[in-house]
C-alpha cells in the first residue's frame, strides 16, 4: 500500500466505528426513554460564563456569576425543599386532626356502651327481684 491509501484506509475505519457506536447506541437510548426518570427539583439550564478572547480575562467576573449561579440553584432547592416540607405539615396536621377525631369518636362509642350495658345489667337486676318476690309469694300461698 502506499501512503496515500493507507491514509484513506485509516480515515475510513473511524468512520464506520463511529457508524456501529451509534447503531449500538441507540438501543440503550430507547431503554433509557422507557425508565421513569427520577423526579428531581427543575433547575433552570444555566448559561456558562462567555470567556473573552482576549488577552485580558477578568477572573472576577467569572467568580461572579459563578456564585451567582450556585445562589440561584442554592434558592431554588431551599424553595423546593421548603414547600415539600410545608405539604409534608399541612398532611401532618390533617393527620392529628383525624386521629383526635377518631379517638372522640371512639370515647363517645365506649361511653355509650358502657351506658347500653349498664342498663341491661339493671334490667336484669330487676327482672331478677321480681321473680324472686314471685316465688316468695307462691311460697307463701302454698305454705298457708
Amino acid at each position: 500500500m502506499s501512503d496515500t491509501e493507507e491514509q484513506e484506509y485509516e480515515e475510513e475505519q473511524p468512520e464506520e466505528e463511529a457508524a456501529e457506536e451509534e447503531e449500538e447506541g441507540e438501543v440503550p437510548d430507547s431503554a433509557e426513554e422507557e425508565r421513569p426518570k427520577p423526579s428531581r427539583p427543575v433547575v433552570p439550564p444555566l448559561i456558562p460564563p462567555k470567556i473573552p478572547e482576549g488577552e485580558r480575562v477578568d477572573f472576577d467576573d467569572i467568580h461572579r456569576k459563578r456564585m451567582e449561579k450556585d445562589l440561584l440553584e442554592l434558592q431554588t432547592l431551599i424553595d423546593v425543599h421548603f414547600e415539600q416540607r410545608k405539604k409534608e405539615e399541612e398532611e401532618l396536621v390533617a393527620l392529628k386532626e383525624r386521629i383526635e377525631r377518631r379517638r372522640s369518636e371512639r370515647a363517645e362509642q365506649q361511653r355509650f356502651r358502657t351506658e347500653k350495658e349498664r342498663e341491661r345489667q339493671a334490667k336484669l337486676a330487676e327482672e331478677k327481684m321480681r321473680k324472686e318476690e314471685e316465688e316468695a309469694k307462691k311460697r307463701a300461698e302454698d305454705d298457708a
